[in-house]
């Protein structure tokens, strides 16, 4: 079969290898929720780079790997070039192998940017072309954050932009049963008043709101760390929260202190939590979203990030037996819409032409379009078609992303490890089994400074 590209009137023959390419294309071009025009002119435009290769490593692996190549076969279609992706269980241990080794990819995917910008600061990855940081603030919703992220220090300390993000996840969610909301008659709260003001019905009407899980293994106690963090960007200004995360403020200064106690305000009320205050540290994370699919349910509400849904029973169906709703920001503070979250950036650690023009064509609404058709994958560029996600689920998810005036990556994975994956997980844990928040804030302020 033969197939159109429509840029304006023309109809064309992109690369010699585009005659043929709807044979290997995962979406026929022309067709479905994607954004044709604007990938027929970039492709138009785009040079020949047959016989040139660009390679990118990063953590994904199948069925991802799959998906992120059919996404780069537009790119080979339009350039003649060949993309390669490689995926590692141990990829933060190996690009910095293969950095140190002059053999990096020309791209690496990096699951969170400490190790991106450590990378940056010893000359080991290349500035984005100019011009990125403000294409990212003008197409990405709460684009500023997305450049702060994606900035570092450079060999000389000079800030540069080294990092375009590219797949989000949402942590600022709470789950829910609709038909449970329906028959108690709850509403879906449209603030954090709201929220509180809804954990206060459902416990005078003699339920309990809330199921909250830390158990994780040797990993117990970090999903309390997720929820200080939203607390944090909900009651402080986003520099704060910068602040906190690289202790240039204080672990145990009283705006963290605060935000651990509205975390406490949810988890340390026997009657606001299933199981009792003193059941949420033993918990286990992935069985504590069950009980609101229990009968009668064992609680109302689950605040956890986008993957939960793993850990729900096999028959549960979405928009049925269960939903969720951004977890609300407080109506008497000006602090807009934060999103906690995680992703992944691309970087160049290894620059080249055909590396640029790739580069490039990632800012493409297309090259979101495919990976949000065919996987769990979340953009904020505000000019990818939402209608392209999968499902609604992921349409959702997006759509908050969209909505987002702050974004933030998750506090603890930017903290030293014997802090973020250590003493504030153990804090967490101390903190629910009635230990004060001031003592736990001054134990892990106590063990950051320990590292310096």
């Amino acid at each position: 079969m033969k197939y159109s590209l429509y840029a304006g009137a023309a109809v064309v023959a992109l690369t010699a290898g585009l005659a043929h390419a709807d044979d290997h294309l995962a979406f026929k071009p022309g067709e479905g929720p994607f954004s044709w025009d604007s990938y027929n002119a970039w492709a138009e435009g785009a040079p020949d780079l047959s016989g040139q290769t660009v390679t990118i490593a990063g953590p994904w692996l199948t069925p991802e790997d799959g998906y992120f190549s059919n996404m780069l076969a537009y790119f080979e279609a339009a350039t003649g070039a060949d993309a390669i992706y490689t995926g590692s269980d141990s990829f933060e241990q190996q690009i910095v192998i293969d950095a140190e080794a002059g053999s990096a990819p020309n791209v690496a995917v990096f699951p969170q940017p400490g190790l991106a910008s450590v990378m940056a600061s010893k000359g080991q990855l290349y500035p984005l072309a100019d011009g990125t940081a403000d294409w990212v603030r003008d197409n990405y919703a709460a684009g500023q954050s997305w450049v702060d992220l994606g900035t570092y220090a450079d060999a000389n300390g000079a800030d540069q932009m080294y990092g375009f993000f590219y797949n989000v996840n949402v942590k600022s969610l709470v789950w829910y049963n609709p038909e449970n909301f329906e028959d108690a008659g709850y509403d879906v709260p449209g603030s954090m008043e709201d929220l509180k003001a809804l954990t206060e019905q459902i416990v005078a009407d003699g339920e309990t709101p809330w199921c909250i899980g830390l158990g994780s293994g040797a990993a117990t106690g970090w999903p309390a760390t997720d929820w200080v963090e939203d607390m944090m960007l909900r009651t402080q200004p986003p520099e704060v929260y910068d602040a906190w995360t690289t202790n240039q403020m204080a672990f145990d200064d009283p705006r963290v202190i605060a935000a651990i106690d509205e975390f406490g305000w949810f988890a340390r009320d026997d009657a606001k939590v299933s199981g009792g205050a003193g059941a949420v540290a033993s918990t286990d994370f992935r069985d504590s979203p069950k009980g609101l699919f229990a009968s009668p349910p064992q609680c109302y509400m689950h605040r956890q990030a986008s993957f939960v849904p793993a850990f729900f029973p096999e028959d549960v169906e979405f928009g049925v037996d269960t939903d969720f709703f951004y977890l609300p920001s407080y109506a008497d503070k000006d602090l807009g819409n934060p999103v906690l979250g995680g992703g992944t950036l691309m970087a160049i650690t290894d620059p080249s032409d055909a590396t640029n023009v790739l580069m490039d064509f990632l800012k493409l609404p297309l090259a979101h379009e495919v990976m949000m058709a065919q996987t769990g994958f979340l953009t904020p560029h505000n000019g990818a078609s939402v209608d392209a996600y999968k499902d609604d689920t992921l349409r959702g998810l997006g759509e908050i992303l969209l909505g987002a005036t702050t974004f933030r990556f998750d506090g603890s994975d930017l903290m030293p490890g014997g802090v973020g994956a250590g003493t504030f997980w153990t804090g967490m844990v101390d903190y629910t089994g009635g230990k004060s928040a001031m003592d736990v804030a001054k134990e892990i302020q106590a063990s950051w400074d320990a590292l310096k």
